[in-house]
Formats: structure tokens, C-alpha cells, sequence
């Protein structure tokens, strides 16, 4: 069976962001059901939708995927972009898990009043942990895995962008990582993706958070 792919999720980033940028790359169309009330949570929770009672919940093929390691790699596999064999997939999915743990930590951003510890910390881990990987992985290959665009290659260009929002400077030192992500905007679909009016979204704002801790029905501090 297949159709019009459909995503559920808010009207902002988080974590259906990656999915966004995966579908973009791969070149399927999809739809946006966003979620602003708590009435269309429950109704998906009653529909039985959602197997963790967590979203994003991508429509695809007849099925309705949860959890987004998994929609992620049923769009990489489905597009050929999770490598060729078991070890260019496990290579892949190594330095995409990676890249997930760090944008993780933009996620909470929006939520907390003091911002600056966690802005410290993102910080950090991205020259420390993180950007020399893709730096030294990028030494000669144009593609992370294989010679081949791969999910892997899609999210490190999602996540330079994020760190260059909050830190214009953060890749002087990483020339390797700069070249690459300047080769990855140039991809036509990467490119419309990035101009105004795409279905890229921008930063979080309040009316984000708002809806958010309404749909999951938050009224204390966020956890």
C-alpha cells in the first residue's frame, strides 16, 4: 500500500525536524497534521496510533511509524540512504546516534529560563566530542559512509546548522566539517529547503512551548 506520506507532530522542530530534512533529501512529498490542542493527542492516543503514547507518528506506506530512530531508518532504507551492506549501515547509523544525542540537547532549550549552562555545555560537547568525529571523517570522502549520501551525511549538515544559530563562529577551527556542509547546501533539494516559505521550521518560540505543554498537559516546571 502506499500514499501520501503524513506526519503528526507541532508546528515546530523537535524531533520530526530530522524527519523533515530526511524526507526533503530523499525527495518525497509529505503532509503536516500538527497537533495544537490536547483533544488531538487523546484521539490518536484512542485510535491506538501511538505505541508510546509519544509523538512524532509518521504515516507511510499503510503503516504508522513511532519513535523516531526507527521512522528514520525506514525512510533511509526505503531511499537508499543507509549504505550498502551491514557495515556501512552500522557505520551510518553509529555517526547518525551521534548527531541525535547532540541535537537532543537544543530540544530542552526552549523550555528552560536559564539557558546559558545548557548553551555552555552544547557547546562544549560539539568541540570536544562531537565535531572532531565529523572533522576527521571528513579528511578526503565527500560523504561520511561509502561515497554515497547517506542519513548520516543529512543530519551532520541539520546539526552544523543548529550549532552555527547559536554559535556563528563554532566551525573556524573544523574546515573539513565547513566545505562539507557547503557542498551539502548546494543539493537543490537541501537548497529550497533552506529558503524562506519550505517546510523547514525556525527556532521555537512561545506559542511552541505553549502548545506543547497544553497537548501533553504540562503545568509545572518541564521536566
Amino acid at each position: 500500500m502506499s500514499g501520501k506520506v503524513i506526519l503528526h507532530y507541532f508546528n515546530g522542530r523537535g524531533k520530526m525536524e530530522s524527519i523533515r530534512w530526511l524526507l526533503t533529501v530523499a525527495e518525497v512529498e509529505f503532509e503536516e497534521h500538527y497537533l495544537t490542542n490536547r483533544d488531538q493527542y487523546l484521539k490518536l492516543l484512542n485510535e491506538g496510533s501511538l505505541m508510546f503514547q509519544q509523538v512524532p507518528l509518521v504515516e507511510i506506506d499503510g503503516l504508522k511509524l513511532v519513535q523516531t530512530k526507527a521512522i528514520l531508518h525506514y525512510i533511509a532504507e526505503k531511499y537508499n540512504l543507509h549504505g550498502k551492506d551491514l557495515k556501512e549501515h552500522a557505520m551510518i547509523d553509529m555517526y547518525a546516534e551521534g548527531l541525535m544525542d547532540h541535537m537532543e540537547m537544543f530540544m530542552v532549550l526552549p523550555f528552560v529560563t536559564d539557558t546559558k549552562p545548557k548553551l555552555d555545555n552544547i557547546r562544549s560537547k560539539a568541540e570536544e566530542r562531537y565535531l572532531p568525529v565529523f572533522e576527521k571523517a571528513l579528511t578526503g570522502p565527500v560523504y561520511l559512509v561509502g561515497g554515497k549520501l547517506s542519513l548520516a551525511d543529512v543530519l551532520l549538515v541539520e546539526c552544523t546548522l543548529m550549532l552555527e544559530e547559536k554559535f556563528p563562529d563554532i566551525l573556524k577551527e573544523f574546515p573539513n566539517i565547513k566545505s562539507f556542509q557547503g557542498r551539502m547546501t548546494q543539493i537543490p533539494a537541501i537548497s529550497r529547503f533552506l529558503q524562506p516559505g519550505s517546510k523547514r521550521k525556525p527556532l521555537p518560540d512561545e506559542g511552541y512551548v505553549k502548545t506543547v505543554k497544553e497537548v501533553f498537559n504540562i503545568t509545572g516546571p518541564f521536566p
